[in-house]
């Protein structure tokens, strides 16, 4: 009797072990709901591709438009298309990157360097701004962090999603009190992240400024 009550009770932890299992399918199902009640929740009004072609490659913000780009899967918003010029093909530059990056997932802040209020080592996270080494060559980005918040966290891979605002924003430095520099707003999928967002399957949820360093 001993016995059978031992194997029932074995038998009935693997059974609990395997209903807390995870396939890569239940997470992907875990994200995709995240990120549709995150739209919801922050009455995001999601346009295609081709409405923002038509639109000439930009997002109402009155409306607070997000185009999702068919091929990445992200959610892209140009808060301000920036000043100066674009990245053109051949070149290779530096740009200063600031951002927020929100956990979609878990509903929290996980990294930023844009608050004067907070300190990394005694330091605080607006004076490290994230320092991206960029080439443009025939109309593909390759990228990767020299320095700063993400840099130090993540490592040097600059994640995919990052980078599919490139086309349609300017990188220049602001000249003037009139001009400004390039702000995005973005929706990362983990296939488009760092490493940690695709191990996970977590989401992403940015808000990112760009201007060359120099």
């Amino acid at each position: 009797m001993k016995k059978l009550l031992f194997i029932l009770i074995a038998f009935s932890a693997v059974l609990a072990s395997c209903n807390d299992y995870e396939t890569y399918g239940d997470k992907k199902e875990k994200e995709r709901n995240a990120v549709a009640k995150f739209i919801a929740d922050s009455s995001i009004v999601v346009i295609s591709e081709d409405a923002f072609n038509q639109q000439g490659h930009t997002t109402n913000l009155s409306r607070n438009e997000f185009v999702k780009l068919d091929k990445t899967g992200v959610y892209m918003q140009i808060v301000r298309e920036g000043c100066g010029t674009k990245l053109e093909d051949g070149e290779n530059t530096n740009l200063v990157c600031r951002f927020e990056e929100f956990d979609i997932m878990n509903d929290t802040l996980s990294l930023c360097n844009n608050r004067n209020n907070l300190t990394y080592y005694g330091k605080n996270l607006t004076a490290i701004p994230d320092i991206m080494k960029i080439s443009r060559t025939s109309g593909s980005y390759t990228a990767s962090f020299t320095s700063g918040m993400m840099y130090s966290i993540y490592g040097a891979t600059v994640p995919a999603g990052w980078l599919v605002a490139l086309p349609y924003i300017k990188v220049g430095r602001p000249q003037s009190a009139d001009e400004e520099y390039a702000k995005i707003r973005l929706i990362v999928p983990h296939s488009q992240g760092h490493a940690n967002a695709s191990s996970n399957v977590i989401p992403y949820y940015y808000v990112i400024t760009f201007q060359r360093e120099s």
